[in-house]
């Protein structure tokens, strides 16, 4: 792996940064300084029977999923989306989405954000993965998540009312 602006840059599985994201295990491939800001790149073990991230809206990125392994279902603007092993989706900012494992094992996804930076929330609401086959224990820290959310131009609307 080269630190070097300019050099390419080879990150091995298991090599990249890696946290623990609302149940979720990320592992960073590219970030933002590595790409003089033009992309963040990231892949992503979407733990099955957890209900993924909230509803969201990115004000400040494109992001694109393409399906490694797995079954996940995304929905933009309300539509619903399966996915499948292969499948590439394109969600452009201002998009309300959100994706969710829709298999009974975890599903992986290569995830990147253009512009970069938005990494960055992660590295905020995350926790370092020590052990990447234990996540922590406890539900995430949705107050953490939504306090963070405004500085990178994220927004989480409230749950429609029933």
């Amino acid at each position: 792996m080269s630190d070097a602006m300019g050099d390419a840059k080879h990150v091995l599985r298991g090599e990249g940064r890696t946290l623990w994201v609302l149940g979720d295990l990320y592992e960073f491939k590219a970030v933002s300084e590595d790409t003089h800001g033009a992309f963040a790149t990231w892949e992503t073990t979407v733990t099955p029977e957890l209900p993924g991230p909230p509803p969201h809206i990115h004000h400040r990125e494109d992001e694109t999923f393409y399906v490694l392994e797995g079954e996940v279902e995304l929905s933009a603007n309300g539509r619903v989306i399966e996915a499948a092993t292969g499948a590439f989706v394109n969600v452009p900012k201002g998009t309300l989405h959100t994706f969710r494992n829709a298999g009974s094992k975890p599903a992986k996804l290569l995830v990147s954000v253009v512009p970069g930076g938005f990494e960055k929330f992660f590295d905020e609401i995350g926790e370092p993965a020590t052990d990447p086959n234990s996540p922590p224990a406890g539900p995430p820290d949705v107050e953490k998540v939504m306090a963070a959310a405004p500085k990178y131009g994220l927004e989480i609307p409230p749950p429609p009312a029933p």
